[in-house]
């Protein structure tokens, strides 16, 4: 696949002083968009080794764990933290599993449950009035 150029385009524009000088052209944000779609494949296959990733690794929280330290039943801690009863259960029984960033709230829960408790009561305070 070939690899197109991210640079700007420049283009000569006369100067009120009747010198020539450069302007940039701006891409569209399609383009721009096509142009990220086309690195992104061409970095899974392999041939773009400039292109910069991030891996960050989502833990995995035992929920029925985290949920029993604090001393709460399943509907308790459901509703403490905005969670569906069904799905903790679910959860907790194997059913199903959190997607990444719902395993990333039950981390920080898990290491700091007074964090989101904070934000979730000044979230309740801003929508009550």
């Amino acid at each position: 696949m070939r690899q197109k150029k991210t640079a700007r385009k420049m283009a000569s524009v006369p100067a009120a002083t009747g010198k020539r000088r450069a302007v940039k052209k701006h891409h569209t944000v399609g383009k721009r968009i096509i142009e990220g779609l086309e690195q992104a494949v061409a970095w899974t296959r392999g041939d773009n080794d400039r292109a910069r990733v991030t891996l960050v690794h989502v833990p995995d929280v035992d929920i029925r764990e985290v949920r029993q330290k604090m001393g709460l039943s399943q509907a308790q801690f459901a509703t403490k933290f905005g969670l569906p009863p069904a799905t903790l259960r679910n959860w907790e029984q194997g059913r199903a599993r959190p997607d990444a960033p719902t395993r990333v709230l039950l981390a920080v829960i898990a290491r700091h449950p007074e964090a989101v408790e904070r934000v979730l009561r000044a979230d309740a305070r801003i929508t009550a009035h």
